[in-house]
């Protein structure tokens, strides 16, 4: 079993799941996919990247000059996407088990009036 991932590192590889993108793209779509809780620097990425890429978890698409500036695009590998599935799923069972648990709570709706989280009997 592997080792679970960082936070930023499943927020980038999510990013690269939707299609190519560029550094710039990737920084806004983690933004986007974090709520604005995580915010990648360019110096972060770009070791986050190489680092991706030497592990086989994505690759360089192709390259671009836009505005006189190279733009590199990178694409979410077979090895990457796998690696993907497989971290949102822990993240799914350890999710379903908490919310079971807060479930069975007496405050949260576990107890007697039967009411679920944010139900009648969940506390406003």
């Amino acid at each position: 079993m592997s080792r679970s991932m960082q936070e930023p590192t499943f927020l980038i590889l999510t990013a690269l799941a939707e299609g190519a993108r560029h550094g710039y793209g990737i920084i806004e779509d983690v933004g986007r996919i974090s709520d604005g809780r995580v915010r990648l620097r360019a110096g972060t990425l770009y070791a986050a990247l190489d680092r991706l890429a030497s592990d086989g978890l994505i690759a360089a698409d192709r390259e671009e000059v836009v505005a006189g500036r190279l733009r590199r695009y990178y694409v979410l590998t077979e090895d990457g996407a796998r690696r993907l599935a497989d971290e949102a799923e822990r993240l799914a069972r350890r999710a379903e088990i908490a919310a079971r648990r807060l479930a069975a709570l007496p405050r949260l709706g576990g107890g007697p009036d039967g009411a679920g989280l944010g139900g009648a009997g969940a506390p406003a």
